[in-house]
C-alpha cells in the first residue's frame, strides 16, 4: 500500500508545486513507483509534466471526484521516467467546493479516489491548492503525512499558524493517523543573510521535523517547467536535480526505505 504525501502550504509561490513534481520524479528514479495528483485548479503540476490542460478532451481529478470516470481512466503516465504517472487537474476543480459544500462526507472525496489506486504505488503526492478551503481539506484527509514547504523569505512563518490549526483539525476529526513528513526550506539563496535567518528561526521553531536537505534557488529548477520535465530530466546536473535527489533519498531513510527499490 502506498504512502500518500500532501504537500501544503496555503500561501502561493513557496515551491509546492516544484517539490511535488520534483520530489516525486526524484523518487521514480530511484525506482519507487509514484503517482503525483495535481490538486490545484491551477493545474502546475500537469503543465510542468507536459499535460495540455487546455485540452477539452481530458480526464483529470475533477471528473473522478464528480464520478465521471475512474482514476485509472485519467491518469497519465511520464514517458521519460518509468516510474512516474500522474492525476492531471485544469480549472474545472474551481467549482468543486461549491458543488460538495452541503455533501454529508465533502471532505472524504479525494481519499475514496486515491483509495482506488493507492495499492499500485509506493508514494502518492498531492500537490495542494495555496488555500485553506476544502480542497486542502480533503487532500489532508486522504494523507497519511503532510510535508511543509517554506519558502526563505522574511514573512516564512506569517500565517504558518493557521496551517498548522487545520492540520490539527483534521488530526482531530477527519484523519488521526495523520502526520508531519517534515518541514522542507524551499528558494533559499547562498548570498543572502536573510536566507539563514529564515533557517535558523525555522529550525528554531521545528528543529525535529525540518529536513536537512534545503532547496536552493536554481535557474535550472525554475525554467524546468515551461519545458514540460522535472528538473531531473531538463538538467541532471544541475544544483536543483541534485537538491531534489538528496531530499527524496532523506525521505526513503525517514521511512526507513532504501534510497533505491530493491
Amino acid at each position: 500500500m502506498g504512502k500518500v504525501i500532501a504537500i501544503a502550504n496555503q500561501k502561493g509561490g513557496v515551491g509546492k508545486t516544484t517539490t511535488s513534481i520534483n520530489l516525486g520524479a526524484s523518487l521514480a528514479v530511484l525506482e519507487y513507483s509514484v503517482l503525483i495528483v495535481d490538486f490545484d485548479p491551477q493545474g502546475n503540476s500537469s503543465t510542468g509534466l507536459g499535460i495540455d490542460i487546455k485540452d477539452s478532451n481530458m480526464l483529470g481529478i475533477y471528473e473522478c471526484l464528480a464520478g465521471k470516470c475512474s482514476p485509472k481512466e485519467a491518469i497519465r503516465h511520464y514517458e521519460d521516467i518509468d516510474k512516474l504517472d500522474i492525476l492531471p487537474a485544469n480549472i474545472d476543480l474551481v467549482g468543486l467546493e461549491l458543488e460538495l459544500a452541503n455533501s454529508e462526507n465533502r471532505n472524504m472525496y479525494l481519499k475514496n479516489v486515491i483509495d482506488q489506486v493507492r495499492n499500485d504505488y509506493d508514494f502518492i503526492i498531492i500537490d495542494c491548492t495555496p488555500s485553506l478551503g476544502l480542497l486542502t481539506t480533503n487532500a489532508l484527509s486522504a494523507a497519511d503525512s503532510v510535508l511543509l514547504a517554506i519558502q526563505c523569505e522574511y514573512f516564512a512563518l506569517e500565517g504558518l499558524t493557521q496551517l498548522l490549526n487545520t492540520i490539527k483539525l483534521v488530526q482531530d476529526n477527519f484523519n488521526p493517523s495523520l502526520s508531519y513528513e517534515g518541514f522542507l526550506i524551499t528558494m533559499y539563496d547562498v548570498r543572502l543573510r536573510l536566507s539563514n535567518q529564515v533557517v535558523n528561526e525555522v529550525r528554531n521553531h521545528f528543529e525535529d521535523l525540518m529536513f536537512d536537505t534545503i532547496i536552493q534557488r536554481n535557474v535550472k529548477l525554475a525554467e524546468a517547467p515551461s519545458f514540460g520535465k522535472p528538473i531531473i530530466t531538463h538538467d541532471a546536473t544541475s544544483i536543483g536535480a541534485k537538491n531534489y535527489l538528496n531530499l527524496a533519498q532523506e525521505l526513503l531513510r525517514r521511512n526507513n526505505l532504501p534510497e533505491t527499490k530493491q
